[in-house]
């Protein structure tokens, strides 16, 4: 696709020349376009009443590699409106500071409301039941991923976080059925999560996940799923909003773990303090 050329005008153009499937996905496109760009594949495929690899056709016929692209050029076409009413409300250094704010408070409190506390609960006694676990991310998530290993890492020893997807999937494919994996990933949709996911099941390991989409790939092979509310455009990739919902749920997972195992993690936190105190001055 040209990247001139605007990505709702060229389906105007052909929609003549589209399938009777390929117009559902157009006409839902174009009536829902900002909805559009925070839904995931299957989310789009469900409202359209069509199938996946029906919304992967539709972008390709739009000469775009895939999804992902197609909401980046969806995000581009929208750019212009978003960037005025950015300026808007970003006029002055006390306006940005309200703005960044409010968005901050706006993704927790969206989490908090996706909240399925019986879920949590049941991740919580994952982690408490497996000889290890395993902390993964690529990209922006890793960071999240890592918040959770620092956190836990200072009330038991049986944390691990590993930064490179290669050696994320090796470890995934070692991994028993006494073993959990917890993928941070807000898409559900990153080819490494996936194969990670994929060698973890294979093993027999649990799988629970931090992401914005009930329904994604990812989530297909997760035991449980923990949804961080933030709405991320494809523009807006790694932004702190996003970040926010996920570490609330990080947070939220370990209060639960040391209230469950107060004696224990009070031990171990005061070890783990003592051990760098040396750093302090």
């Amino acid at each position: 696709m040209d990247n001139n050329t605007n990505l709702l005008l060229q389906i105007q153009s052909s929609f003549n020349q589209l399938t009777k499937v390929e117009k559902k996905v157009a006409s839902f496109v174009m009536e829902n376009t900002e909805q559009v760009l925070y839904m995931s594949i299957t989310d789009l495929a469900d409202a359209c009443n069509v199938g996946d690899t029906s919304v992967y056709r539709f972008c390709r016929t739009m000469n775009l590699e895939g999804y992902q692209e197609f909401k980046v050029q969806l995000s581009l076409c929208l750019a212009g409106q978003d960037s005025t009413e950015h300026a808007e409300k970003t006029a002055s250094p006390q306006n940005l500071a309200e703005f960044v704010m409010q968005l901050n408070i706006k993704a927790i409190q969206a989490t908090c409301q996706l909240l399925d506390r019986e879920a949590l609960q049941r991740v919580v006694a994952m982690i408490e039941n497996a000889r290890k676990v395993y902390f993964f991310g690529v990209g922006d998530s890793l960071l999240t991923a890592k918040e959770g290993f620092q956190k836990f890492i200072r009330v038991t020893d049986k944390v691990c976080c590993i930064e490179d997807p290669h050696m994320q999937a090796i470890a995934a494919a070692m991994t028993t059925e006494d073993d959990l994996i917890v993928i941070v990933s807000y898409s559900g949709a990153t080819k490494d999560n996936i194969l990670v996911a994929k060698e973890a099941k294979k093993a027999g390991a649990k799988l629970a996940c931090i992401t914005h989409y009930k329904k994604s790939v990812l989530t297909a092979y997760a035991d449980e799923i923990l949804l961080c509310g933030a709405k991320e455009s494809p523009l807006d990739g790694g932004s702190m909003a996003g970040k926010m919902g996920q570490l609330f749920l990080i947070d939220l997972l370990y209060q639960e773990y040391y209230d469950r195992n107060r004696k224990v993690c009070m031990q171990n936190r005061e070890k783990t303090a003592k051990a760098v105190n040396e750093k302090l001055y």
